[in-house]
């Protein structure tokens, strides 16, 4: 059998990020900040995209533009490391346009891959699953690259993660508050409440859809920018 496509970045993943008691994976950008051999097989791993044939929407095209955008974001964070969130030093917005990789044969930002590519080119609210920006409230970095042959059952068991936790939706007496995401992209997710709605539905366990379907509206919105860092206390 052939070696998966991007088996030196599962390799990483599977020794910086774990899982905690809540479902969120978190990773240990200290520890990663501390071997260099490792930081080397991160920089020779991004390496391999310069040249890659990234054109194309296939799934392939898909999980190497995904890869290269959260393996980036990780060197990016272990290169600033310590610090509270991918936003520090911004007093609006974040880094997203300033981190640059070379890419396809192109210099691209990581705003470049998600909002100029991924989004634009896949036309799939399952992206947003897939890019992982060092937060709290994102999304997991999953323990293992995303690979085209198993590409979409795992965007499809990273939505259901990610919905059926509270940074994706919690259920109140008055509705419901979800993710910043799905507020920001909404017109991804079919560009009215209740579209993001039966997006949820469409993930939610059957335990959340229940809670969900006697008061369907959407309260508001949170996000927590802090990074996800498996040195830090996890937030209440």
């Amino acid at each position: 059998m052939a070696k998966p496509r991007h088996a030196a970045w599962t390799a990483l993943l599977q020794t910086y990020v774990s899982e905690g008691a809540d479902g969120i994976t978190r990773v240990d950008y200290a520890a990663l900040k501390a071997n260099p051999a490792d930081r080397a097989a991160l920089d020779a791993y991004i390496a391999g995209f310069e040249t890659m044939d990234l054109s194309g929407d296939s799934d392939e095209a898909f999980a190497a533009w995904a890869n290269l955008y959260n393996a980036v974001t990780v060197r990016y964070i272990v290169s600033k490391y310590p610090l509270g969130s991918i936003r520090d030093g911004y007093l609006l917005g974040g880094p997203w346009k300033k981190i640059k990789v070379k890419a396809g044969g192109d210099t691209v930002s990581l705003d470049d891959i998600e909002h100029k590519i991924l989004r634009p080119r896949f036309h799939d609210p399952l992206v947003h699953y897939a890019i992982n920006c060092a937060s709290y409230s994102c999304p997991n970095l999953q323990p293992k690259a995303w690979e085209a042959a198993t590409l979409m059952p795992d965007l499809a068991a990273a939505a259901r993660q990610y919905v059926n936790s509270p940074r994706g939706v919690t259920v109140t007496d008055k509705g419901l508050v979800v993710s910043s995401i799905y507020d920001w992209f909404r017109d991804d997710f079919g560009g009215s409440n209740m579209a993001v709605v039966n997006h949820l539905l469409q993930y939610g366990d059957p335990e959340l859809r229940e809670q969900i379907y006697p008061n369907p509206r959407i309260r508001s919105y949170q996000y927590d920018w802090s990074l996800n860092d498996t040195n830090k206390a996890p937030a209440p």
